[in-house]
């Protein structure tokens, strides 16, 4: 999360020089911290600069507030393969931020971050073979431009100044308080009250154990159900190899690699033999709560992964349940009251606050107005190259990571990529490098970034047509696989016809 988001325009002068780098990273969240590690241990004789809108590093970790937040996959991915992570697999954001801080530490990586720069504008001039990077500080106004020869975007893919929150009738006759988890209000005071979390995700399986001990009651008010991942927040490989005095950097890596081995298993299983890992999920709930239960309000409709799967601690969420202090309604709203929401079936839902835990608004490359050549970029009518360049567009990659595995396994994958392609292009002395699409790929059937029936988050639905589109050939899209992508992505060939040098 970078806070480049459209924001005002600065009312500040226009700036009194013009600095330059040869790498350019938008954003200091996981993928940006990632990214500039990279670049210095791979490129020590590049120059460059990290620009972040918040006040300091960690993005999504840095921006959410709300009680509970914490990670839904495991820190031994999740977190950077050159890290070990020493904490229980699932982090809370404190102690994700904690990590990254000892990254950036021990790299001496703050040198290279600029917090409060607000990017507005990215032009590339082909005369040049410059991006211009145009924006303001967020402490002083000051407007700044910045040119860099390569553009790496490592904002994130929503957008941080609001969440996405369903316009339902009558909203504005609630008596109580609407709060969406993404901009938690510091004033909040949930003791002692009835509170009314809409959703089914990740973001509500935090909140509702997180605040139940101290509500009145909690109701976890969701359209449909969503598969978990109940488990013990500990990993008894690791724990085991502890106890043996193993060095923790190789702790790290036994443990990354048999959970990404019992990951790939699971997708692959979840594909191929979808009933089987249906009833395994299904009765991993069952330890908690009754069949009723399960059937009613956790059995999904759609086969497993579909949509994301967030692992939940303990069970904690289903523990909450079965306590009695939360309660869980699947149903459909009919409209707001006085009170709190009357449901389809007529049951209204009385409520002092009502957490709208609905997802994310898709940003796609931090609403960030990009021009070629003077003339404004549409990304939706480009073609992703493996879902990190765009035909047309030269010199940048975006960071877009995975949602069947952790996020920061992609982080490293590009993180070496962009590396090779910068040495690469050094070697050859190239100035710049676009995707296109190769004799062989013109009449290729082009279809939406990701496909829909193997993946549909909501928040990719409602803005699939702001994206890139896709091809049909491994090279034009974004397969989401991160055990094929570990070992194409460094066979990449780098003069390959997909890249045209200048």
């Amino acid at each position: 999360m970078t806070g480049t988001e459209t924001l005002a325009r600065p009312t500040s002068t226009a700036p009194s020089k013009t600095e330059h780098f040869d790498v350019l990273i938008v954003g200091a969240g996981i993928s940006g911290v990632g990214a500039a590690y990279h670049i210095k241990e791979q490129c020590p004789d590049r120059s460059f600069v990290v620009l972040e809108g918040l006040e300091s590093f960690g993005g999504t970790w840095l921006m959410h507030k709300y009680p509970g937040i914490r990670s839904d996959s495991d820190l031994y991915t999740f977190g950077y393969r050159f890290k070990p992570w020493v904490g229980a697999p699932i982090a809370s954001a404190q102690e994700i931020l904690s990590y990254m801080g000892e990254v950036i530490e021990e790299n001496d990586l703050g040198r290279h971050i600029r917090y409060k720069h607000r990017i507005e504008k990215a032009s590339w001039s082909g005369k040049d073979n410059l991006w211009t990077i145009e924006g303001s500080r967020g402490d002083t106004n000051e407007a700044f431009r910045i040119t860099a020869n390569f553009l790496w975007m490592c904002q994130g893919y929503y957008r941080h100044s609001e969440g996405y929150t369903p316009e339902w009738k009558d909203m504005d006759k609630f008596k109580g308080r609407i709060v969406h988890p993404q901009t938690w209000p510091e004033d909040l005071d949930y003791k002692g009250k009835n509170v009314l979390v809409i959703g089914s995700g990740a973001t509500a399986a935090t909140l509702v154990p997180a605040i139940a001990g101290d509500c009145k009651h909690v109701t976890l008010l969701q359209r449909s159900p969503t598969y978990f991942i109940p488990g013990r927040n500990a990993n008894e490989l690791a724990d085991r190899l502890r106890q043996l005095e193993i060095d923790e950097s190789w702790i790290h890596e036994i443990t990354r690699r048999e959970i990404l081995h019992m990951q790939g298993e699971f997708t692959r299983r979840s594909f191929e033999e979808p009933e089987t890992v249906r009833k395994e999920l299904l009765d991993a709930v069952r330890l908690f709560l009754p069949e009723e239960t399960v059937q009613k309000h956790f059995t999904p409709s759609y086969r497993p992964w579909r949509q994301r799967i967030a692992f939940v601690p303990d069970g904690d969420i289903f523990q909450g349940i079965a306590s009695g202090k939360a309660s869980v309604v699947t149903d459909e709203i009919d409209r707001f009251t006085e009170k709190g929401i009357l449901t389809k079936s007529g049951e209204e839902l009385e409520a002092d606050i009502i957490i709208t835990a609905t997802g994310f608004n898709l940003s796609v490359l931090g609403d960030i107005d990009f021009e070629i050549d003077g003339k404004p970029l549409d990304f939706s009518k480009t073609v992703t190259y493996r879902g990190m360049m765009f035909t047309g567009v030269p010199n940048m990659v975006w960071v877009f990571g995975y949602f069947r595995a952790s996020w920061t396994l992609r982080v490293d994958l590009l993180g070496d990529f962009v590396c090779r392609l910068l040495n690469h292009m050094k070697k050859i002395g190239a100035k710049r490098v676009t995707p296109a699409l190769r004799p062989e790929d013109e009449n290729m059937p082009l279809s939406p970034w990701i496909d829909p029936e193997n993946f549909n988050p909501g928040y990719l639905m409602r803005g699939m047509h702001l994206l890139p589109k896709r091809g049909d050939k491994p090279e034009w899209q974004h397969t989401q696989d991160y055990w094929l992508e570990k070992n194409e992505l460094p066979e990449i060939n780098l003069d390959d016809s997909a890249f045209r040098y200048d």
